[in-house]
């Protein structure tokens, strides 16, 4: 545990006067709005010239950006518990995107090297979140993805009172139908013929703050948003499509890292159309809260789950400088957008350099919400609140676990950040490799054999927390065949051939996915 609770309490009584005077309860409303599968380098404000933000931008902007913010998984399930727990995934044991097999079948399938442990496949009934801010006097609601169990672990089985779309699914395809209506999803009706289901996710989460604009609330807003499948409208499409046929062509599109091709171009309209979808959705519900005269006493996070993806999945985007994507475990997996407004406490346009990570949720929004965190669990997550108001918080390590084989190419890892060095573990062959991410944000220069000193430092103090935390630890398959490895190698470039065309087509003038664009001319562009 992280922070004694009296130390989290005690952090109550420093806050500005503002930031408790939340309408006729006394707290602070609260809205967190989750991204899926959205990088660090997707945002305007994080340097991309080709996709269009504003409004994100906008609110990084109306108070604190941490320029070093971290999911707590390269993949969506285990961070998205993180954040209801305050825990790392290690602790509350879904280290996996749920509904990954494990065992000797998958190893078989997979020609993998090790077999994988298996993991929790619903969210603990700990007191997450909501249920904490439930128990203060908050309405709590829930719209959009899941991804936390079956049914009896869904969004009104763990503290929220109301649940908008969240289910077993991690994905909008996970019943039928897509970002257009009409679609299957038993927590939330589909609207008329092509309805823009980031969009209705908006309109919930709006009628939910109109009806609870004077108690204090917890609105959750979890875009299905950027997952695959990539859609968006013909006229989105045609923007963005001009405006990558005014870049420059690449020579090429991927290069293979490892294990699969990954992205090294920013230039998919499609994607980008579905970027500026969810960006206009955002817009929509931030202004609701100015007009409803909530916005000074409502603190407003924005993040996503897991880095984008650069590979696997739908190879939609590059977040270069940052190496690898989603469920890589490298930068461009983990960084993510992580902005905090707290009025009153945020100055707008503030940043913070120092690491911060998905756990750290839980605690700081407890505490500005006047709660005490709970005693019966622990807490691994940090209080940022003296960040908020330009303090600092003690010095630690951030650590990740992810002992399987991701979709997008990622390895078994473990990872240690300490300062400005990061050491990854590579459960495979047991080798490590280091990286100074101050002077090499790209992670090209391993310096494990340099600095061995440090590096076995690092391995120490990443055992101990892998120990403390009851982290489970994949095996060797007596399986295994070494001819495997070239097989894998040779569907690799066979692979990035196909994607090259695949992806060059996207920018063709009569290029179009079906008669309907998946639904969305059903109501129009």
């Amino acid at each position: 545990m992280k922070l004694g609770r009296a130390s989290l309490w005690g952090m109550l009584f420093l806050l500005p006067l503002a930031v408790l005077a939340a309408p006729r309860a006394g707290r602070p409303n609260i809205l967190f709005i989750l991204a899926d599968d959205y990088g660090i380098k997707d945002v305007g404000i994080e340097g991309s010239s080709f996709y269009e933000t504003p409004h994100i931008d906008a609110l990084a902007r109306s108070g604190m950006r941490f320029t070093q913010g971290y999911a707590a998984c390269s993949v969506c399930s285990p961070s998205r518990a993180s954040i209801l727990l305050g825990q790392y995934p290690t602790r509350h044991g879904i280290t996996n995107w749920i509904g990954q097999e494990v065992g000797a079948k998958f190893a078989s399938e997979r020609h993998t090297k090790l077999l994988v442990p298996d993991y929790v496949r619903n969210l603990p009934a700990e007191i997450t979140l909501p249920a904490a801010l439930k128990q203060a006097g908050y309405a709590t609601f829930f719209a959009g993805k899941w991804h936390l169990g079956s049914e009896g672990a869904w969004p009104e089985d763990r503290g929220f009172d109301r649940n908008k779309g969240g289910w077993d699914a991690g994905g909008p395809t996970g019943g039928k139908g897509g970002y257009y209506a009409p679609w299957t999803n038993p927590r939330l009706p589909s609207g008329p013929d092509g309805q823009s289901l980031t969009q209705r996710l908006a309109d919930e989460t709006i009628g939910f703050i109109e009806q609870n604009s004077r108690r204090p609330f917890l609105a959750y807003l979890s875009f299905y948003a950027v997952h695959g499948p990539v859609q968006t409208t013909r006229a989105r499409w045609g923007k963005f499509r001009a405006k990558a046929a005014a870049q420059p062509t690449p020579a090429e599109r991927f290069i293979i890292d490892r294990t699969l091709p990954v992205r090294q171009v920013q230039d998919n309209p499609v994607y980008a159309g579905l970027i500026e979808e969810m960006d206009d959705a955002v817009g929509r519900v931030l202004r609701k809260l100015d007009q409803l005269g909530l916005a000074e006493s409502t603190i407003v996070v924005f993040t996503s789950d897991n880095g984008g993806v650069t590979s696997g999945d739908s190879y939609s985007s590059s977040l270069l400088p940052y190496r690898g994507g989603k469920g890589r475990q490298w930068e461009g997996g983990l960084r993510v957008p992580f902005y905090i407004k707290v009025p009153g406490l945020t100055r707008p346009g503030s940043t913070s350099e120092i690491p911060v990570s998905g756990i750290d949720f839980y605690p700081t929004l407890l505490v500005l919400a006047g709660v005490t965190p709970p005693l019966s669990q622990p807490l691994d997550g940090e209080n940022l609140v003296p960040l908020l108001g330009g303090g600092v918080i003690p010095p630690r390590s951030l650590f990740w676990h992810y002992p399987h084989y991701g979709n997008q190419g990622g390895e078994p890892s473990s990872i240690i950040r300490r300062g400005t060095w990061k050491l990854i573990h590579f459960w495979e062959d047991g080798h490590h490799e280091l990286y100074h991410l101050a002077t090499d944000i790209g992670e090209q220069r391993d310096l494990a054999s340099q600095e061995t000193v440090l590096t076995s430092e690092l391995w120490t103090e990443l055992q101990t927390w892998l120990t403390q935390t009851n982290a489970r630890l994949p095996l060797p398959n007596p399986d295994y065949d070494a001819a495997w490895a070239g097989q894998k190698h040779q569907a690799a470039r066979e692979l990035k051939k196909r994607l090259e065309t695949e992806h060059a087509a996207l920018l063709r003038p009569d290029w179009q996915p079906d008669p309907t664009w998946w639904n969305s001319q059903s109501i129009g562009d």
